[in-house]
C-alpha cells in the first residue's frame, strides 16, 4: 500500500525531499514563507501552498488524500521558540503552532504522523500535550532524540523525532552509520572549488561566501582548524572574549576541521562570528552551498532562480531551518517498513 503525505511547515523541502527519496508520495507542502515556493516546487514533485497552519482547515487537507491507501501528516513546527538560544524570552505566537498540528491531526485522523524538532522541545508542556493528544486518538507513539551522524549527515546535529501510527507500534530504523563510519566535513564539501571571502563561484551561485571585515580576515588567518580564539594574538581579541561571560564560547570565530563533523548548521551559518563556521583551510566563512551539502541536500538542489541577485540571509535561513534530507529519508524508510509489516 502506498503512502500519500502532506508536509506542514515545509520550508524549502528538506523533509519532503527525503520522504520522496524513500518512495513516499508527498503531494503538497504548506508554509508561510513565500520565498520557499521556488525551491520547494522546482526540486520536488509537490505543490507549495503559502498558507498559515493556524488558518488551515481540515477540509483543505482532506482534499489531498482522495482514494489514498495510507495517509501521512508530516511536519516540523518552527523550532526557535524551543531552542536554547531563546529560552527565557517571552513566549511568542509560534508556541501555538504545535497545538494547531494537534488540531489537524484530530480532525484528519491520518494513519501515520511524523514530527521533527529541536531536543529542547521535550522540556515543554506543549510537547506532552501533543503526545497526549496522539495517544488519546489511538496512536502508538515513538519519540527519541536522534544524532544525525548516525544517519549519514556530516554535522553534530541532534533532533527530536516523533513517529505515530494507528496500525501498531512503530520506531525509527537502526542507525545506518557506526561512529567509525561517520561522514566528515571533507566527505561532504571537500570537492568544492576554492573561494575567497565575499566571492561567488561562476558556475554555482549558491557557492557564495559572505565578505569579511579586515579585522575578521586577520582573525581567521590566525585561527587553527578545530582551534579557538585563544590561538589569536591579544590585539585580535574582541571585548566579549575578555569578559568572564564570553570566555566559555570558544567555538565563536572558530575554524572547522576537515576530519571532524561540522557544527550544527543554523540560520546564521554564513556568518563567521556566529559559531565555528570558518572554512577549515580557506580564509573565509562557510558558503551557502557548503551549508546545504552538510544538511545533506543533493548538489543539484536549487534554492534560487540561478542568479546571484538573492539575499544570503534569506537562503541561509531556509537552509538552517530545514530538516536534513538524509534524516527525512530514514524517517520515510521507517514508515515504509512499518506499513509493510502491518500490511
Amino acid at each position: 500500500m502506498s503512502i500519500v503525505a502532506v508536509d506542514l511547515f515545509c520550508g524549502v523541502g528538506g523533509l519532503t525531499h527525503g520522504l520522496q527519496k524513500s518512495g513516499i508520495n508527498v503531494v503538497a507542502g504548506y508554509d508561510i514563507d513565500e520565498n520557499c515556493r521556488l525551491p520547494y516546487e522546482v526540486n520536488n514533485h509537490a505543490h507549495f501552498f503559502n498558507e498559515s497552519i493556524a488558518e488551515l482547515k481540515v477540509s483543505q487537507l482532506s482534499s489531498h488524500f482522495q482514494s489514498s491507501d495510507i495517509i501521512l501528516l508530516a511536519g516540523c513546527a518552527p523550532c526557535q521558540p524551543f531552542s536554547n538560544y531563546t529560552q527565557g524570552r517571552d513566549r511568542d505566537e509560534r508556541w501555538g503552532l504545535l497545538s494547531h498540528f494537534s488540531r489537524l491531526v484530530t480532525g484528519l485522523k491520518p494513519d501515520l504522523i511524523t514530527m521533527e524538532n529541536v531536543p529542547e522541545l521535550i522540556k515543554h508542556e506543549v510537547f506532552f500535550e501533543f503526545l497526549n493528544t496522539l495517544t488519546s486518538e489511538g496512536y502508538s507513539v515513538w519519540h527519541s532524540v536522534v544524532y544525525c551522524p548516525d544517519y549519514g549527515i556530516a554535522q553534530k546535529r541532534k533532533r527530536l523525532v516523533v513517529l505515530a501510527s494507528r496500525l501498531g507500534p512503530i520506531s525509527l530504523i537502526p542507525p545506518t552509520h557506526k561512529k567509525d563510519e561517520y561522514l566528515t566535513l571533507k566527505d561532504a564539501i571537500g570537492f568544492l572549488p576554492k573561494l575567497n571571502s565575499g566571492e561567488v563561484d561562476n558556475n554555482d551561485v549558491l557557492h557564495r561566501s559572505a565578505g569579511l571585515t579586515k579585522i575578521n580576515l586577520k582573525r581567521i588567518k590566525a585561527s587553527k582548524p578545530g582551534g579557538t580564539w585563544k590561538d589569536w594574538p591579544e590585539e585580535l581579541l574582541t571585548n566579549c572574549h575578555k569578559k568572564s561571560t564570553g570566555k566559555k564560547y570558544t567555538s565563536v570565530y572558530g575554524r572547522m576541521d576537515w576530519d571532524e563533523l561540522s557544527p550544527t548548521i543554523t540560520t546564521q551559518c554564513y556568518n563567521y562570528g556566529s559559531g565555528r563556521y570558518g572554512h577549515p583551510s580557506q580564509n573565509r566563512a562557510m558558503s551557502l552551498r557548503e551549508a546545504a551539502l552538510i544538511q545533506s541536500f543533493p548538489f543539484s538542489y536549487r534554492f534560487t532562480d540561478n542568479t546571484s541577485n538573492y539575499s544570503i540571509t534569506n537562503v541561509a535561513r531556509m537552509i538552517g531551518n530545514a530538516v536534513p534530507v538524509n534524516l527525512a529519508k530514514a524517517i520515510g524508510e521507517s514508515l515504509n517498513l512499518h506499513v509493510v509489516s502491518y500490511g
